[in-house]
Formats: structure tokens, sequence, C-alpha cells
């Protein structure tokens, strides 16, 4: 596996700091031991740094100002959300300013007839969620970190969820997005149509970023229709084969479609349900794999109806060996509780070793399967949880041994990697590459795709302020 070496970025001082607390004041610019105490570090676990100076505007021409001031010191800056990331995006290194987006929260506006939201980056995704939904719309993206990351983060590290393969990607619910670049320049408005042909797309090449191209500062968000029925299943299935069939057969029968396919493996189902009281497996006896199959439209009596036929119908070809189908809202929550049980990993695995990985769904049996085996075959009594959004090819494995030494996250990376490397997919589906995914980024990237990547950062930030270390190599 090819290790790269990081460009070098240039460390800060104490006279960005009197230059931004002269500039900016206390209000704005806080010192070291104003925020004793406070978190700086992402869930990612990766070491962080206390960063010399926590910045915290509430106004975008603030944070233009911070950032020219930053650009002439030659001042690194990170930027921060909810600090719910998985990858160390969010993290210091050392010699940076933290520049914290919390105060800029709140909807500015609700276009119902364009189908549109205006909103701060610093907001909240469950604040924006609620706000469509009292509006009678629906954002689709979900995270089980809704209550804490913010529209900002989930654009720069284009967040996926549980409803991708209906909605897409975090880049599928905006559409323009205001940022402020290394040097202070504002770029993008608050235009909210959906056709905008107008040269470079600069909104979608911020999307996905991880701050190291711009500081997000606003969104036009896309609202959908809100949904009348949802009708959920928590299905057994005997092979991998009977999985994709489902989620084929699903998407071209259901009048609604599918809004969410989400496959767990015994492993993991057994796993979960066993540790956690509060969880009751909704399907008598063990199965090969387990689904959870939601589909969601505009007429509840027709999709009751379909949806159950279509479950009967896949039970007497056999596709299905059982299915339990959500009869209340609370049925459903209770089916999702299962697939949301990583939130509680910190209690059970602490020391666990976990991937965010992709491939063509027709591989995802088969990458799981080599990944189980060759993982196995070095750690036998090991912990190995597998789980995913099929629907995008999305698979998450969580890999734990109690005993293991400090080396063994390397070399758990190096099978889980290779192999994704070799099969053709991607290092990282959803979570972003940060700090922690650097030394195997190339081998999802080719050389020439990082040189344009570099090229592109060296056009916008020269100086190499914004987040260095993370993402490009």
């Amino acid at each position: 596996m090819t290790t790269h070496t990081v460009s070098p970025a240039p460390v800060g001082d104490g006279a960005a700091v009197t230059a931004l607390r002269a500039a900016l004041g206390p209000e704005v610019i806080l010192l070291p031991q104003e925020f004793s105490g406070r978190k700086h570090a992402d869930w990612s676990r990766m070491p962080c740094a206390e960063p010399l100076a926590l910045a915290r505007p509430r106004t975008t021409e603030q944070v233009a100002q911070i950032m020219r001031i930053c650009h002439e010191h030659r001042q690194p800056v990170v930027t921060q959300g909810g600090l719910t990331g998985l990858t160390g995006g969010a993290c210091l290194h050392g010699g940076e300013i933290a520049l914290s987006l919390e105060l800029m929260q709140g909807i500015e506006s609700i276009d119902t007839i364009s189908g549109t939201m205006t909103v701060l980056a610093g907001t909240p995704l469950q604040t924006v969620q609620t706000a469509a939904d009292d509006a009678g719309f629906l954002f689709p993206l979900d995270l089980g970190a809704r209550g804490s990351c913010t529209i900002g983060g989930n654009l720069a590290t284009n967040a996926g969820g549980n409803r991708v393969i209906k909605y897409g990607m975090m880049r599928e619910q905006v559409l323009d997005i205001e940022a402020v670049l290394a040097d202070g320049s504002v770029i993008g408005g608050q235009h909210r149509m959906i056709k905008n042909n107008t040269g470079y797309d600069l909104r979608n090449l911020l999307i996905g970023s991880e701050g190291t191209l711009g500081v997000i500062t606003r969104a036009v968000l896309r609202l959908r229709p809100k949904p009348q029925a949802v009708s959920t299943a928590f299905c057994g299935l005997p092979s991998y084969q009977a999985v994709t069939t489902l989620l084929s057969r699903a998407q071209a029968s259901l009048p609604a479609g599918v809004s969410a396919f989400e496959v767990m493996w015994p492993g993991y189902h057994d796993f979960v349900t066993s540790r956690m009281p509060e969880l009751r497996a909704p399907l008598a006896g063990r199965h090969a794999y387990y689904v959870l199959l939601e589909s969601s439209g505009a007429d509840p009596v027709r999709q009751a109806e379909a949806f159950e036929a279509f479950l009967g119908q896949q039970l007497e070809d056999g596709i299905l060996d059982d299915a339990a189908l959500a009869a209340t809202e609370s049925d459903a929550l209770a089916f999702w509780a299962i697939r949301d049980a990583p939130g509680e990993y910190p209690r059970f695995i602490p020391g666990r070793v976990s991937f965010d990985v992709s491939f063509a769904i027709a591989d995802v049996g088969l990458a799981a399967e080599r990944c189980e085996a060759a993982l196995r075959a070095r750690w036998p009594h090991a912990t190995i949880l597998i789980y995913g959004h099929l629907g995008d090819g999305n698979l998450h494995i969580v890999v734990h041994e109690p005993d293991w030494p400090a080396s063994a996250a390397r070399e758990v990376q190096d099978v889980v990697y290779g192999i994704t490397g070799e099969m053709d997919g991607s290092v990282s589906a959803e979570h972003g590459i940060g700090s922690k995914k650097l030394r195997v980024l190339g081998l999802t990237r080719s050389p020439a795709d990082l040189a344009t990547m570099r090229a592109i950062k060296l056009a916008l930030d020269p100086l190499w302020l914004l987040n260095p270390g993370k993402l490009l190599v």
C-alpha cells in the first residue's frame, strides 16, 4: 500500500491572533484560557491539538474578515461544524485557528412555490428537517447524527445516509452555496433554480471538499414533497442473490419505489439484538441476511395494499424466508432502531476499527465475503459486523478484538482497503477522507486524479491555509 507525503502547511503564530482580536474583538475571537475545556476533536478518535484561538463569527462578512487577516499572516485555519465527522477532518494538527460556525445558525427563508430553503451553514440538520416538515415538505438527507451535524458539514463531506437510494447524496439536495475563500473573497449567491448552466459549477466543487477550498457559510437547499404514506418491513432472506433480487423487484414493482434498503449480515443483527435489551428481533429464527425495506409515497391506500401484496409475492417466490410488516409508526421505529444501533458502539466495542467503503452493487456480497474471510483467517476470534446501504453500494464493516496490540488497526485496514482497491471500490463512501484515510486515497483515485485535485487546491488556496493535512496528498 502506497504511503503519500502530505504537503507542508504553514504554522501560525501569535501575530495573526493579535490582529484578529483587534479587528473582531473578544466576542468573536476567543483565546485558549477563554475556551478552556472545550471539545475540539470530532468523532473519529484521531489526535487533536488545541487551537491557537477559537473564532466564532456570526456573519459571512466576519468570516471573510477572519480569512483576509489569516491570509495576510499566513495563518492556517480549520473550519468546524458539529464535530460529528469520522475521519478527522475537523481535528487540528497544531498551530491552527479553529473557525466554528456554531453561531451562524438559522433558517433565513422558505420558498414554498420554488420548494427551497435558505439556511446558514451552522444550522443543525434536524432543525432543517423539522422546518421543512412544518412547511409541508421533506428535506430527505438523514443521518444518525442529525441533532448535532450541521448543514455546512453535510455539504463539506457530501453526506449520504439512509435515503440516498431515492434522493441522492447531499450534492443532490442543494441549489446554491455561498462560501468564503482562503483570501477572504466571497463566492456564490442565493440562486433558487435547478437549471443554472453558467460555467464552472462552483457549488459542486465545494461539496465534498472537506473545508480545503473554502468556508461554506450559506446554502439554498432543495425541498421535496412530503410523503403521505411510509411502508416499512423487516425481512429475512436466504442468500445474497435473494437480496439483490428483492432490491431490483422492489424498485421495479412498488408504486412509490424504494426510499431505504438497509442490509444487515447475521453477525451484525445478532450482535446488536443480543447486547441491547431495548431491541427486539422482529423475526423468529436466524437468517442469512436481513433487509430493512422502506417505500414512501403519496397514496396511503394504494401504497399499503401494493406493499403488502409485494411482500406476499416475494414470500411465495422464495425470495423472502420471512417478513415483518410495520403496522404502526412505533413498529417502524423499532425496526430502524436495529439499523441505527451503531450509535451505541462506544458502549460495547470502544476499540473498534470501522470502515465506510463502497462497491458496485453486484460486487457488495463478494466484497463482504472476501473481507470477512481474510479478517477471520488473521483474527479468528474477532467480532466482525457488516451492514450497509445496499441501494448505493455502501458497505460498513466493523472489526474488534479486545486484546489487540496497538499495531492491529493498521493491519486490519490493510486487509479491508487492499480488497477494496483490488475490486475497484471506494475507500470512502460517505464519511470523507480527512486525515484518517490519506494513505489509502491512492487506492481509489489515480495519479492524474490526485494531480488535478491538487491543482484546484493550489489555485484557490496557494498558501495551503484551509484545513491543511486533510483530503489532499
